[in-house]
């Protein structure tokens, strides 16, 4: 059985949830417009939702990249998104030294993917008791997150989610083995996709480029492979976006999808272990 994790008043792994928002904090009315339209969208299909957002991108591939407005200022900006908006919040971090500030403010640490085997930022996010995403490693296999896992609860820690976000395939592209989901299922813990994040095409370029028409069908499969939820990466105008605008979806795409999601979730749910 997948051990339910809580998060606010969000119960993952008993429902299909959506965590969303702009790659990267590019002001603090974007996040709060993006953050009360979701919420507007979500409560309409009645989807559960958490808002993500980076306060900084410190994983990009230039030194050019837009990476954010930092520690200090990004959590004053999500935790206005928490209070005006009333959801709860999560953002990736990148050293042991931003986790305690930062686990003050988050109700979710994320983990990046090229991070994902860090045995000290793990245990470090693990003793703060929050809840802890850790995105898979483009390297790694879906049974490689076995000890993940085991680096987390040697914490005590067990409100854990794993997401998966696409495996290396060759130079410049990532692809997705849905079976990595009921795979990683077997782990115990809730396993969220990353539609977004899987459709990039990373490196190449001083910026990394990405096939967002492929989201809606990755997410939908996903869905159906019975994941318990979504990463989606949201923005008002993708193209004009700071960071990631290539594999992010338009806000309103968001509403069409979330239909779709929901009403293929309801008719895997039923059979999950």
């Amino acid at each position: 059985m997948t051990r339910e994790v809580k998060v606010g008043n969000i119960w993952i792994g008993r429902e299909l949830v959506l965590i969303a928002g702009p790659c990267v904090i590019e002001s603090e009315e974007v996040c709060l417009e993006t953050a009360g339209e979701i919420k507007r969208i979500t409560e309409t299909v009645n989807i559960p939702f958490i808002f993500k957002s980076s306060y900084d991108k410190a994983n990009r591939s230039s030194l050019e990249s837009f990476r954010g407005p930092g520690l200090g200022k990004g959590l004053k900006i999500l935790t206005k998104v928490k209070d005006k908006v009333g959801v709860p919040i999560t953002s990736d971090i990148h050293c042991r030294e931003e986790i305690e500030e930062a686990s003050r403010v988050l109700d979710i640490i994320q983990i990046p993917a090229f991070l994902s085997r860090q045995t000290d930022l793990l245990l470090a996010a693990g003793r703060t008791g929050k809840a802890i995403n850790v995105k898979k490693g483009q390297f790694l296999a879906p049974e490689d997150m076995q000890n993940v896992v085991d680096k987390l609860i040697s914490t005590g820690n067990q409100n854990i989610l794993l997401t998966e976000r696409g495996t290396s395939f060759g130079y410049h592209n990532l692809i997705v083995d849905m079976r990595s989901l009921p795979q990683m299922r077997k782990l115990g813990y809730p396993v969220i996709f990353d539609a977004t994040h899987s459709v990039q095409l990373p490196g190449g370029s001083k910026t990394s480029g990405g096939q967002r028409e492929f989201v809606p069908a990755l997410a939908r499969a996903a869905t159906a492979a019975g994941c318990h939820g979504l990463f989606l990466e949201v923005h008002p105008d993708p193209d004009e976006a700071l960071c990631d605008g290539p594999n992010m979806i338009s806000l309103k795409e968001l509403p069409h999808l979330l239909k779709q999601v929901k009403e293929i979730d309801k008719i895997v749910r039923k059979d999950l272990p």
